[in-house]
């Protein structure tokens, strides 16, 4: 829905809500471990120390046997943790001594003050969103603020259509949601790069992305989650409606698709947590209202995370293959390809399930097997693995970069969608595809 004045005045007022005068968690002595299991046996008992709920920290979910798992381990639990990977020869190396130092790190990132470039730093909610609020005025006809629902703590979700007038009358329509995961701070920056180029870029290819296509764009879709980040707890990645003593659910777990069959927790304090039914996130089920609202405008879904450099596509569920699977790896091939042109980085991929590991109740999987968006995509963006002692996700001068490298991708990946016959019956009314 469009927004009007008034209520965009609200959305100022709610988004300041919470301040940094919020004292923080500290992980001082916290110490962060790469730990591999090599054998079946030793799988096993990681994936019960994950289960356990005993204070230790998994920034990966426990799936394969030789997959690096990277957990935060607190200072107290450190001789305990060490004597079991030593006793089920589980193979580790230690990869920060300290973690609040890359904290530290992470927190001197945030941009305090209005600048030219906003891509240099880490924005904060507020920042982002008010320069959101101010594109519509700067791209009259073109840029609508749209809002795609409400937080547990009263926030807008918000977002931009961009839509260039140009006589053509309907269009294929691209969505992107980011930062559903609080603590992937990379991936709301990227979204926000995106819009910019979209609005500002003089490049052919990018002019035709954002001339012969609507976009919807949510850089933040889990606004308190991230505004907690960073007043109170960096490593955070959930929303924040409690759940009796524990708090928040994982939102990319909780949508309406196959929900916790695998993959998932049931229990509150897991950071895997799917909640108690299906949309019971209100970020999930609004958003996930709106972007039902927009089925059949919709030819292209993009989710955007952070960590590992992966491009993924259905399914999360199962490790059952999309009935188009020849063109999702077309498509996936096309894409990492031009990603690793500009900086050489590495991108890989495949089906969440096998790629990365099961997960249910995704967003690319509601938009798949749900809405019928044949093409779904989830971006993992920079960096390659989730800790590399220069900050939690990634430091604040390679913004820029990453956000280059995916707006290559996206060239690349929309005119092979293109190709393959996706947008047919909008870009070419006398050839309509139904794949």
């Amino acid at each position: 829905m469009s927004l009007k004045i008034g209520l965009i005045t609200l959305l100022c007022l709610t988004v300041a809500l919470v301040t940094c005068s919020a004292e923080r968690v500290r992980y001082d002595n916290y110490r962060v471990y790469k730990v591999q299991a090599t054998d079946r046996q030793g799988l096993e008992v990681l994936k019960q120390l994950q289960d356990s709920g005993d204070a230790l920290n998994f920034l990966d979910d426990v799936y394969k046997v030789e997959k690096a798992v990277n957990i935060v381990v607190p200072p107290h639990k450190v001789p305990d943790f060490l004597r079991t990977l030593t006793s089920h020869e589980i193979t580790y190396d230690l990869l920060e001594q300290n973690l609040q130092n890359a904290i530290d790190k992470d927190y001197a990132q945030v941009a305090t003050r209005a600048t030219k470039d906003r891509w240099t730093k880490y924005q904060t909610l507020n920042d982002n969103y008010n320069w959101l609020i101010k594109l519509p005025k700067a791209y009259p006809g073109v840029v609508t603020l749209i809002e795609g629902g409400k937080s547990y703590e009263k926030r807008s979700i918000l977002g931009v259509k961009i839509a260039y007038q140009n006589g053509q009358k309907q269009k294929p329509g691209i969505f992107l949601e980011a930062g559903i995961h609080a603590r992937e701070w990379i991936a709301p920056a990227t979204a926000t790069y995106i819009i910019n180029e979209l609005l500002t870029s003089n490049n052919t290819e990018i002019r035709d992305l954002a001339e012969n296509y609507v976009w919807y764009i949510f850089p933040h879709a889990n606004p308190d989650g991230y505004v907690y980040t960073h007043t109170t707890d960096r490593m955070w990645r959930k929303t924040r409606q409690p759940y009796g003593s524990c708090v928040g659910a994982d939102p990319n777990r909780n949508w309406d698709a196959y929900w916790n069959t695998v993959g998932a927790s049931s229990n509150p304090c897991d950071n895997r947590f799917a909640g108690r039914a299906p949309n019971s996130e209100i970020e999930v089920k609004s958003l996930s209202n709106y972007i039902t609202s927009l089925k059949d405008k919709i030819q292209l879904y993009l989710s955007f995370h952070s960590f590992s450099q992966y491009l993924l596509y259905p399914n999360g569920h199962t490790a059952e293959l999309p009935d188009n699977v020849k063109h999702y790896q077309q498509v996936y091939s096309a894409t990492v390809k031009a990603i690793s042109k500009r900086y050489e980085t590495v991108y890989t991929g495949g089906n969440i399930y096998d790629a990365i590991y099961p997960a249910a109740g995704s967003s690319v999987d509601f938009a798949y097997t749900k809405l019928g968006i044949r093409m779904a995509f989830c971006f993992e963006l920079r960096p390659n693995g989730s800790f590399n002692g220069n900050g939690m996700e990634l430091p604040a001068e390679q913004i820029k970069p990453t956000a280059e490298e995916l707006v290559d991708g996206l060239v690349a990946m929309v005119a092979e969608v293109k190709s393959l016959g996706y947008f047919g019956k909008y870009l070419n009314e006398e050839e309509v595809y139904y794949l």
